[in-house]
């Protein structure tokens, strides 16, 4: 199974992937995490890329999709492995949400592997810009408004379940791991 986790910055998807892999190894599954951009050299790239001023530019925003098309594609052949359940901080819904042209991104990432599952951490536009770095230039309101709409637009066309990440850590916790057990065979009154 490929489970991706989306949101705007600071939903909590690095904490609550952690959370279900553990969970997940305590039933018995193999878990393996992924994260966008990867370790890759091209990944190593998008993160620099990402920190300049003029990240927002057109140009550069056209060379960041191709760059996290390109670092996507790496990931492709180990979600082949029927053995493990993926469990992915971001995925080409990422590039779909915050890059535009939408009809650009969504062809130069054609290849990249549907989810099974997408579970979108849905948080307050002001508590992401709370909880930020205050690194880059994509960490305002206006911009994360967008961003958040586009969001829930596209989880409509996945299979996909909405989590309220403004719940506390183990609530939402305990709601992913409700919305993920039907999933995999796991009675969702069982939760450890």
């Amino acid at each position: 199974m490929y489970i991706v986790f989306e949101g705007i910055d600071g939903a909590g998807k690095s904490t609550q992937i952690q959370m279900l892999r553990e969970w997940l190894e305590a039933n018995g599954f193999r878990v393996e995490t992924l994260v966008e951009p990867t370790d890759s050299k091209i990944g190593k790239l998008i993160r620099e890329m990402l920190q300049r001023p003029d990240a927002t530019t057109e140009s550069v925003q056209r060379m960041l999709g191709l760059l996290f098309a390109a670092d996507r594609l790496l990931l492709m052949d180990k979600l082949e492995d029927d053995s493990k359940i993926f469990i992915s901080d971001r995925s080409f819904i990422s590039s779909l949400a915050y890059q535009e042209p939408a009809e650009w991104i969504d062809e130069i990432n054609r290849y990249a592997k549907k989810p099974d599952l997408l579970i979108l951490l849905d948080l307050d536009v002001k508590t992401s810009v709370a909880r930020a770095s205050g690194e880059d230039t994509f960490e305002n309101e206006e911009f994360l408004t967008r961003v958040k709409a586009n969001y829930l637009k596209l989880a409509e066309n996945y299979t996909h379940e909405i989590i309220d990440a403004d719940r506390g850590v183990n609530k939402v916790s305990s709601d992913i791991k409700k919305a993920v057990a039907p999933y995999l065979g796991i009675c969702p009154d069982c939760i450890l």
